[in-house]
């Protein structure tokens, strides 16, 4: 029986915002956190590892021309905007598996451009938070 070791590759991730296929599509990276403190009593050693809140973010990097459509959809910032985020890696035909992820309620924190001499494009980071990442497929 024959190996498969294809990993999922860039040229293969879509990226849907807001009911749009995010075309100028540069990166995005999500993460699930959540505070944990070591509880320490008698002696020196801690006796558990407590939890607290749990907590999502990530970025997303644009090109110039998705950022200012976003800005269009948000009467001029992208701050007020909210919105799901569907994240699916693979390729079908290339026998990879459909892994789709839902970022829940996103909103950006944080809007900056940047332009530096000998670019050749804009390319615009926007950090987010969101309410929930659910595995959909």
């Amino acid at each position: 029986m024959p190996f498969n070791s294809k990993q999922y590759e860039f040229s293969d991730i879509t990226v849907i915002m807001g009911g749009r296929d995010i075309t100028g599509l540069r990166g995005i990276k999500y993460s699930e956190k959540q505070e944990k403190e070591a509880l320490f009593a008698k002696g020196n050693k801690a006796h558990s590892i407590q939890r607290g809140n749990i907590s999502y973010e990530g970025e997303i990097t644009l090109t110039q021309s998705e950022y200012e459509a976003l800005r269009l959809a948000g009467d001029g910032s992208v701050m007020p905007l909210s919105f799901n985020i569907q994240v699916s890696y693979g390729n079908p035909s290339t026998g990879a598996v459909m892994i789709t992820d839902e970022l829940q309620f996103a909103e950006f924190t944080e809007a900056a451009k940047e332009l530096k001499q000998g670019d050749k494009f804009m390319e615009i980071t926007l950090p987010f938070i969101c309410l929930n990442v659910i595995k959909v497929s």
